[in-house]
């Protein structure tokens, strides 16, 4: 097994949609309305706002693929935190959100989120930024164990809109080697 992880090109928005669409759910908490779900995604995650993402001199997708197979994705947006939540806990800059970390959940235990989680923290470096932070739902234990392992720790919380349901997230920061 051989994984990669290559930056997300314009051509590829279709693709990284369609992982997007599929991975979304598994970091919602159970119980979450699959019309918020699909709110969410038809809003946030469509082939069109990935064209505009991957355009975006701001952010930065990867992909990760496992012998020739797509098995997910990440999003870095290297600015300022926009939700005032987050910049009252996330002070140091420059910073570098990791907006999304998704695998489907066929390639779970495989290496993948590592694979990701590695090179979207060496682009939030290339970026200049010396902290990395994200938001992860409180209910999300599994997500918060491999955040942590990854040398993620707490700072603070913020809410998150899905559909019309508003969700309770950890935010989690990492310094930089440039901060350690």
């Amino acid at each position: 097994m051989v994984t990669r992880v290559r930056r997300a090109r314009i051509e590829d928005a279709g693709i990284v949609a369609a992982v997007a669409a599929e991975t979304f759910e598994l970091a919602c908490p159970p119980g979450t309305a699959p019309e918020a779900i699909a709110a969410f995604i038809a809003e946030h995650l469509s082939e069109q706002r990935f064209a505009g993402y991957l355009a975006s001199p701001e952010r930065t997708v990867l992909l990760a693929d496992v012998d020739g197979e797509i098995a997910g994705y990440s999003m870095l947006v290297a600015a300022d935190p926009a939700d005032p939540e987050v910049a009252a806990v996330v002070t140091a800059r420059p910073t570098a959100e990791i907006s999304k970390c998704y695998v489907r959940a066929n390639f779970h235990g495989l290496g993948v989120s590592t694979a990701l989680m590695e090179r979207s923290i060496a682009a939030a470096d290339e970026a200049g930024a010396i902290t990395v932070w994200l938001g992860v739902n409180q209910r999300n234990s599994r997500a918060i164990r491999f955040y942590e392992k990854s040398g993620f720790r707490r700072v603070g919380t913020k809410h998150f809109l899905v559909g019309d349901e508003l969700h309770d997230d950890f935010v989690l920061e990492r310094p930089l080697s440039a901060t350690e």
